[in-house]
């Protein structure tokens, strides 16, 4: 079963985008849309304070009606983060996010921050193991038996 830290090491890119909590929900959903990510962690002094999603934004706007020009991220983030550490198993953080309903884990370390993943990370892992293990099986089932050739005149005589 392949680990997070595998799925890691794997990825061109491994930057984790961050903002601080007194920066405006507005340079949270910048950032988002800059970098084509759904999340941004709120870090203050190297430690997660929360975590702010397209979701929280959508909630934000449709609820609070306030602008996000001059709401500080901490109003806004999600204080309860859940996260894994690199040793997990795809399969493991995959269940986590679907039971928690949430789309993005950061990885920790001995409280060091590692890295992110999304569920869209995950499933695209889970998608190119799957393809790999089929051509596997297709390629075993297709070989020819590994043995010495038998000719048709044997085989009839047993």
């Amino acid at each position: 079963m392949r680990t997070i830290q595998e799925l890691l090491a794997s990825r061109e890119n491994s930057e984790v985008h961050t903002i601080s909590p007194n920066d405006t929900l507005f340079d949270a959903v910048t950032r988002m849309v800059d970098k084509n990510i759904g999340s941004v962690l709120v870090v203050e002094d190297n430690t997660i304070k929360g975590i702010i999603s397209e979701r929280d934004y959508l909630r934000f706007i449709a609820k609070e009606g306030h602008s996000a020009r001059e709401t500080p991220a901490h109003k806004v983030m999600t204080r309860k983060v859940i996260y894994v550490t690199p040793e997990a198993t795809i399969d493991a953080v995959m269940g986590i996010m679907t039971e928690a309903r949430i789309r993005h884990v950061p990885i920790l370390t001995e409280g060091r921050l590692m890295g992110i993943v999304s569920i869209g990370d995950l499933v695209k892992q889970i998608s190119s193991d799957q393809e790999v293990h089929i051509n596997t099986l297709e390629e075993f089932i297709s070989d020819p038996y590994p043995g010495p050739e038998i000719s048709p005149a044997r085989r009839a005589n047993g």
